[in-house]
């Protein structure tokens, strides 16, 4: 079935919520810092999609928190508790600046020049490429099938793709935003907005234009035993083909289109 991975992966209702949050803030929130960044490894507390769903609500985590480590703010929960408020900026900016939802919060990137996958067959070749996992680059590619497969990618995951396709790619990042609106199960609009925004370089609070990830630097330094990526990409450990585009070469590419725009002088691409 279509569904397999989803109904594996996921338990609905509030009961299976409570479940999750007290076993994540009983065991894992101890050692959230140390290992939230790493995917190969459950060290989230995978409450987003039960969050969006009204499943439970950022304020009874927060009591849960503070009954078992005497108060929401206690230094092992610190680091969790700041995503809880990330979430609620993202509803407060989306709030404010309702366009937001598709239009970039810095106005200038209205004139980057992006490859329009609509209008570039080559565009389109990759955008298609990227959301079927199949770019040659592993760790991108695991993250692609890991939510195409589960309705759910890990957050740092989430930020190389989304990089790899706005920045490598220079595919425009609604595009992106609409993919996963559409295969995540905790797509939440404000906090997909707010992500994709801002690994673009055109949101609140946006990562710095020059920002572009390296998904092979981050797989040595968050995957380094390459578990997540044999997991979701078990072809990867043979002969896999070459990536579909040069990393430094795209990344030329993007930080001239950022210059452009930065000095007011880009095209609508």
């Amino acid at each position: 079935p279509w569904d397999q991975g989803l109904a594996e992966r996921w338990v609905p209702g509030e009961s299976a919520a409570l479940e999750r949050a007290r076993e994540f803030v009983e065991g894992r929130l101890a050692d959230y810092a140390e290992r939230r960044d790493l995917p190969g490894i459950a060290g989230t507390s995978a409450l987003s999609a039960h969050l969006h769903h009204g499943e439970i609500g950022p304020r009874h985590l927060l009591a849960l928190i503070g009954e078992r480590h005497g108060a929401p703010d206690a230094p092992a929960a610190e680091p969790y508790v700041r995503q809880l408020a990330w979430r609620e900026v993202a509803h407060h900016l989306l709030f404010h600046f309702p366009h937001t939802a598709a239009q970039p919060l810095d106005a200038r990137f209205a004139r980057f020049p992006w490859r329009d996958p609509e209008s570039d067959e080559a565009a389109k070749c990759d955008l298609v490429a990227w959301q079927r996992g199949r770019t040659g680059i592993p760790l991108v590619d695991a993250g692609m099938r890991e939510l195409w497969q589960t309705g759910w990618m890990h957050n740092r995951v989430r930020m190389i793709v989304a990089s790899l396709l706005t920045k490598n790619l220079r595919q425009p990042w609604l595009d992106g935003a609409r993919w996963f609106w559409d295969a995540l199960v905790d797509a939440d609009l404000a906090s997909n907005t707010l992500g994709w925004q801002w690994t673009a370089g055109c949101g609140a609070d946006a990562a710095p234009y020059f920002r572009v990830f390296n998904p092979a630097l981050q797989a040595a330094r968050h995957d380094p035993d390459g578990s997540y990526v044999r997991r979701w990409l078990p072809d990867a450990m043979g002969d896999y083909p070459p990536p579909i585009v040069d990393l430094q070469q795209s990344r030329a590419a993007a930080l001239a289109g950022y210059a452009q725009i930065r000095a007011g002088a880009a095209q609508p691409g």
